[in-house]
């Protein structure tokens, strides 16, 4: 039940009854007072944490935003950079959420604690002053009316009349002192409905926007969350293809010789023991050693000292008492420097290096060159079968591979009888070769994988694709390096991407999405430089090629129509020049100019045109200076200087 209500007339008669009902409100004041002293110690509480909770998470955005990501390698992939930045992302995005923080930390005072005091001061504090005064004028009636009473009835009249006068006052501000008690209970208790409620609900909408404000910031971070969840998946696939091959090239290195010539700038670097002669004999101290042979330099460390070679020697083992000995002769030094290394292989290796009388020995750089531009055939005829069969839509296509027994034996019938032995049917309807799809497609990976072009695509690729992230200029690059290629191994490569192109239009029921198929025919295609781990990093750039020839078919063999080559062998510098010329292909094409000067043309395959003339389909030329213009139906050359884009 509720509280009783307090009756004006009640004060007069001020009853036993009275007094109970003034008792209960009197209960109900000091409880709401005590609950808002405990809401305004919490609410201090809470606002003390909100500040921790915001330092804490300030220092955190600080710490993500002073981070730095360090990639292997000279070069870093969209996806790489994409994750670098991602911290700094997160750290805006959790700034943002704090100086929404900071704000209902700041207005917490103003909206909840500051009402809910004063509230509890000025009309609960109110209301108990009321009671002071209203017991202290019961008190003072009632002692006095008791007086009055027990006066005698046979004094004068006139005291009389002046005790009764006296009482009336005293009555009546007793009377008075009750009525305002009553007014004051009964009115924090109806302010209190909204007085005590509102602080409350502007503190809970001021929590309520805060929220709000990480919902909207939520939404707005959805698409970037997306990309970025895009760009750790390729990172997660990228991570899964370098390691396989890392730990191929460890298991090679660790079942190789490990005298064999370490991958580095210098022809010939490591740990060599050099004789000091001393007046008591000699002493042997170990130095790192570099040898240069372009410039003829030898260089020792702790402390560095450069020589120029003139000759080096083996030493003979009956000659000193040593193993793995050679001699060297210097320009800077008189006499011989006798050196040792660490074993036979080592020494032959740093005679080799110096052209001592060890015998050089050359390794081949592919075993696979004589056979690069072969078979041509092979691979169309294959990715013509799956083209025409329903491998398409196969769940995971070149992804998961055959059994090894049957791709062998696929690749034994194929290079021994040749193609025409072999019945490119299903597994069901023939018994010559259990031909099924996933042996198909594991036998045009592996080979692939032996025909690939040299070492040194992969290297330029890098080169290009870390130059710049204008993604026309990299489509420009990889058509140039592609057009490098002989035109067997370009002939195939325009199969196999015309292939994969098709392949990844039915992603949504095979799942081999343009950036899958980069994964798998990234390091298929191409072969790194070197075999070593900073190589094997740069695996990442194989998996970008792919795609982008992949998603760019049409842009990289169609301008091989417009921009003919004259020979496949380009310098560096030319390979540079000409991308460039590609990107501005790629950017002015299909524009309109308009001749500045007259021209009579000199060539057959130059324009003449008048002041004036009008072209179309104006696009750079393979030859300095020159654009490659239509005018009235005829297609040509006309002098750069002479013409303006419109």
């Amino acid at each position: 039940m509720g509280l009783p209500t307090l009756e004006f007339s009640d004060s007069f008669v001020d009853s036993p009854d009275f007094r109970d009902r003034l008792k209960c409100h009197e209960i109900e004041l000091d409880r709401t007072n005590t609950f808002i002293k405990e809401l305004i110690k919490d609410g201090h509480q809470l606002v003390c944490a909100l500040k921790n909770l915001s330092a804490a998470v300030q220092k955190f955005s600080q710490s993500l935003q002073e981070f730095q990501f360090e990639c292997i390698g000279d070069a870093e992939t969209d996806d790489e950079v994409n994750i670098a930045q991602s911290f700094k992302e997160f750290s805006q995005l959790l700034s943002t959420m704090e100086e929404e923080r900071r704000r209902l930390i700041q207005n917490a005072d103003d909206v909840l604690i500051t009402p809910l005091e004063r509230f509890r001061k000025e009309q609960i504090g109110a209301a108990k002053d009321g009671k002071k005064k209203f017991d202290k004028e019961a008190e003072k009636y009632y002692s006095s009316l008791e007086k009055h009473l027990n006066l005698s009835s046979r004094k004068k009249e006139s005291a009389l009349q002046e005790a009764d006068a006296q009482i009336d006052k005293e009555r009546q501000l007793f009377y008075d002192a009750s009525l305002e008690y009553v007014f004051k209970i009964q009115e924090v208790q109806e302010k209190k409905k909204f007085e005590f409620v509102e602080p409350l609900l502007a503190f809970l909408q001021g929590l309520f926007t805060f929220y709000h404000e990480g919902y909207e910031l939520a939404h707005e971070f959805e698409p970037y969350k997306q990309q970025l969840q895009f760009n750790l998946q390729n990172t997660r696939n990228n991570f899964l293809s370098t390691k396989q091959e890392v730990e191929k090239l460890m298991n090679r290195v660790r079942s190789a010789d490990q005298d064999q010539k370490p991958p580095g700038q210098w022809t010939m670097e490591g740990y060599l023991y050099v004789q000091e002669k001393r007046p008591l004999g000699c002493t042997w101290t170990r130095h790192y050693c570099t040898y240069e042979k372009g410039c003829n330099t030898f260089i020792t460390s702790s402390p560095t000292e450069k020589f120029r070679l003139k000759s080096c020697i083996r030493r003979k083992t009956d000659s000193i008492d040593k193993r793995f000995c050679f001699d060297i002769e210097v320009v800077e030094r008189h006499g011989i420097i006798t050196l040792q290394a660490l074993s036979e292989s080592n020494r032959r290796l740093w005679l080799e290096a110096m052209d001592g009388k060890e015998p050089v020995i050359v390794w081949s750089l592919s075993k696979y060159a004589c056979v690069l531009c072969l078979y041509i055939g092979v691979c169309s005829v294959c990715t013509v079968y799956i083209l025409l069969s329903a491998g398409l839509n196969t769940m995971g296509l070149y992804r998961v591979g055959g059994i090894n027994s049957k791709v062998q034996k696929l690749m034994t019938t194929v290079f021994c009888k040749l193609l025409h032995s072999v019945h490119l049917m299903p597994a069901s309807r023939t018994r010559q070769i259990n031909l099924n799809m996933k042996t198909l497609k594991s036998y045009i990976c592996i080979y692939l994988c032996g025909v690939c072009a040299e070492g040194v695509l992969i290297y330029l690729f890098c080169f290009f694709l870390s130059e710049s992230d204008d993604q026309n200029y990299r489509v420009c690059a990889v058509h140039a390096l592609v057009h490098k290629l002989p035109d067997k191994n370009k002939e195939m490569l325009e199969i196999l991407i015309k292939h994969l192109l098709n392949v990844s239009t039915h992603s949504e029921s095979n799942m081999m999405t343009v950036s899958n198929l980069g994964v798998i025919f990234g390091p298929t295609l191409m072969r790194s430089q070197e075999e070593t781990v900073a190589a094997m990093m740069n695996i990442k750039f194989q998996n970008v090629v792919v795609e982008i020839l992949i998603e760019n078919f049409e842009k990289i063999y169609l301008m091989a129509n417009v921009i003919k080559h004259k020979t496949n062998k380009f310098s560096f510098k030319t390979v540079c020049e000409h991308i460039h010329r590609c990107y501005n292909f790629m950017i002015f094409i299909h524009r309109d100019a308009k001749a500045i000067y007259s021209c009579e043309a000199e060539n057959s395959n130059e324009l003449s045109f008048p002041q004036g003339a009008h072209f179309s389909n104006v696009y750079p030329s393979v030859e300095p200076g020159w654009l490659q213009a239509t005018f009235e139906g005829k297609t040509g050359l006309v002098p750069e200087n002479y013409v303006v884009f419109l």
